[in-house]
């Protein structure tokens, strides 16, 4: 997946060096969207972008944003459920084979439907197919309707479609309700939304090594994301370098042996697991919680705790 990092990505960008004017790779089929969470409903979309691409001859394209819109339209910070990296894995995996990245300022808030479609759509990414979010608006004052945006498709010689809003048990998924879940602790509800369990997304780090002397060596990372369950020990699957292994895990701050961490970490005991994850990134998914969080008098009944953990961890994987 090529990623176009910027509005200066495209100046003087040709996408038909290389590959010719009536090639795939020199036309888009464009998304636009932020993508958090990459859930149930960006997926059909995906799939429906796919399609599109398809049909025109084009290459499935999306143009997504390095920091929340809302930030900048609403003045509130928001915590993706997945960080960029996380992002754009999860859109490669999905079948994008480009990204335009774009960071939302005051200056593409103020740009105009046609100047967007003009400058990026058009002279950027030769778009042929435009495809748009049940809710979507483009430009200044949301002035780029799906009505106002099929008139410029048919100006500038692309076509227009239009997706559906998707619900999950009668309610409309949205990243907002995915946080609300996740953050409740409600894994059932966050997998129905998402499309797979919630998940922690990090690099490995040197920990203190404390599991390792207990026999249950861990894999330490700070999740990227800060949108997580409650703190807590789960039953986890850990995908890396492509392959998907069992483990149980513990999200929060260590009371055994730390004061409460700044940041949560997360300690992944990779069940019947020998080798190096150190400088690995891994995605953690969350599939059963299996107690709280606790204290323990000292490292002997913590490492019978972990033994019992183990044996839970194995009976809710096989469930």
């Amino acid at each position: 997946m090529r990623v176009l990092d910027g509005l200066q990505s495209l100046e003087g960008l040709d996408l038909t060096a290389g590959h010719g004017p009536d090639s795939i790779e020199s036309r888009s089929a464009v998304l636009l969207g932020v993508f958090d969470g990459v859930h149930l409903g960006h997926q059909r979309l995906l799939h429906e972008l796919s399609e599109l691409a398809s049909e025109t001859g084009s290459l499935p394209t999306v143009v997504t944003f390095r920091n929340h819109p809302d930030e900048v339209l609403r003045g509130q910070p928001v915590d993706w459920i997945a960080s960029l990296p996380h992002r754009l894995r999860l859109l490669r995996r999905a079948g994008v084979r480009r990204v335009l990245l774009l960071s939302f300022d005051d200056a593409l808030r103020a740009m105009t439907a046609r100047d967007f479609v003009e400058r990026i759509l058009v002279r950027g990414l030769r778009t042929r197919g435009l495809l748009l979010g049940y809710d979507s608006a483009i430009g200044k004052d949301r002035e780029g309707t799906p009505e106002r945006l099929t008139e410029l498709g048919a100006e500038f010689g692309f076509v227009v479609r239009q997706g559906s809003r998707f619900a999950v048990d009668g309610r409309p998924v949205s990243s907002t309700a995915i946080r609300d879940a996740i953050r409740s602790g409600d894994l059932a509800l966050s997998h129905r939304m998402l499309g797979r369990w919630p998940q922690a997304f990090g690099e490995v780090v040197h920990g203190d090594a404390r599991g390792r002397t207990l026999g249950f060596p861990t894999a330490n990372l700070f999740p990227q994301s800060l949108v997580l369950p409650p703190p807590g020990v789960y039953a986890v699957e850990v995908l890396v370098e492509g392959e998907t292994l069992p483990g149980v895990a513990n999200l929060g701050s260590r009371p055994t042996f730390d004061a409460e961490d700044a940041k949560p970490r997360l300690e992944v005991h990779v069940l019947d697991f020998e080798g190096d994850l150190y400088g690995h990134t891994l995605e953690v998914s969350f599939l059963a919680h299996l107690r709280e969080e606790r204290r323990f008098e000292d490292a002997q009944a913590l490492e019978t705790q972990i033994r019992n953990d183990v044996q839970a961890a194995r009976r809710a994987l096989r469930a």
